[in-house]
């Protein structure tokens, strides 16, 4: 059984392995669960099995990166969730994504301060952002219910524009 990294009242966080590609298949290739994620595009298998190498990558360099989300009851996959620099940005960003059969749960609002903790409490993370579709209101509580806060909006290479939040550990700099 691979440990577990942080567990919250349901949920259970833990590394990725190579059986998992599956379950985060399954999550990120949902047209309607990435509509608000990236280019709004499922991704592909192929996708999932680079996905899967550069997470381990992650792990490697930075001790952190994406982690499987499992019931803690069941051990069922629920979704992903972690601390990520995507196109290698300095700042590290919390990013979450659940099966829908379990959208609706609160279980988002429940891992989102978990892994803003663990990235302060155990890598010394000062500052984590976050970035958000303008018009997905729900992550948008989400994040302020994790204490984050909007501080900026970038214009992407596509012209669309995305939310910026951000937050840090009380008593941080």
């Amino acid at each position: 059984m691979n440990p577990a990294i942080f567990e919250t009242k349901r949920l259970r966080a833990r590394r990725w392995v190579a059986s998992d590609v599956e379950a985060l298949f399954a999550v990120y290739s949902d047209p309607e669960g990435m509509r608000w994620v990236g280019d709004g595009q499922p991704i592909s298998r192929a996708e999932c099995d680079r996905w899967m190498r550069v997470t381990m990558e992650n792990y490697a360099a930075r001790g952190y990166g994406m982690f499987v989300l499992e019931e803690r009851t069941t051990g069922e996959i629920v979704g992903f969730g972690g601390l990520v620099h995507p196109g290698g940005q300095p700042e590290p960003e919390i990013k979450y994504a659940l099966l829908r059969s379990h959208w609706g749960r609160g279980l988002a609002s429940e891992i989102a301060p978990a892994l803003l903790a663990y990235g302060a409490e155990r890598h010394g993370l000062s500052r984590i952002i976050a970035t958000v579709n303008p018009e997905h209101a729900v992550s948008q509580r989400v994040l302020a219910k994790a204490g984050m806060k909007p501080c900026e909006s970038r214009v992407e290479s596509d012209g669309s524009v995305t939310l910026v939040y951000e937050w840090s550990p009380p008593g941080a700099p």
